[in-house]
């Protein structure tokens, strides 16, 4: 797995000590509320996604990276990418994807870590096309999806919450001709 150094960040491979920083992102209420069902999760639900997220990069040449400040050596949170098996409707896909603990929310972080993996994607593995998927009252993301350059696909439900998203969407080409704004 391949580390990516941005100004500020890290991102990195998955170490056992990111469990317990991880869990307390997962648990936080406002963090979880625009994801799945909008419940925090458990520690040993986060267990089981540290672990999927570790295989995920023996399967294929891309995942989710651990985000780490470098001034600090914190985990701030992950970025990187999934198969969005969730919304059925788009599949095949890639998509890209971030959660940050909310000390880290508004600086930035999300943006400057979510566009160094998408250089990664485009130019080191290889895709195409990488969608980008938020609930539709999820301001936040949208704006770091703007950012990124991405343009809106469609709008929809997820089938199993019926939680309405806006899927959006950057090709390879139209990633090369756009310039993400500094953090």
């Amino acid at each position: 797995m391949p580390e990516l150094l941005t100004p500020r960040l890290l991102l990195r491979e998955w170490r056992d000590d990111d469990l317990t920083p991880l869990a307390a992102i997962d648990a936080d209420p406002e963090v979880m509320r625009h994801i799945g069902d909008g419940s925090p999760r458990t520690r040993e639900q986060t267990v089981t996604s540290l672990v999927n997220m570790r295989l995920g990069w023996r399967e294929r040449p891309w995942g989710i990276f651990a985000v780490e400040l470098r001034d600090t050596g914190e985990l701030a949170g992950w970025t990187g990418f999934a198969t969005p098996r969730f919304l059925p409707e788009i599949l095949p896909a890639v998509e890209i994807g971030w959660r940050l603990a909310r000390a880290h929310w508004g600086r930035g972080i999300a943006t400057e870590a979510a566009a160094a993996a998408l250089r990664f994607g485009f130019h080191d593995a290889g895709l195409d096309r990488v969608v980008s998927i938020c609930h539709a009252d999820n301001h936040g993301s949208a704006r770091v999806m703007a950012k990124l350059g991405m343009h809106e696909d469609r709008r929809t439900t997820v089938p199993a919450t019926g939680a309405p998203v806006i899927v959006q969407a950057l090709t390879r080409a139209d990633h090369e001709t756009h310039t993400t704004p500094e953090a």
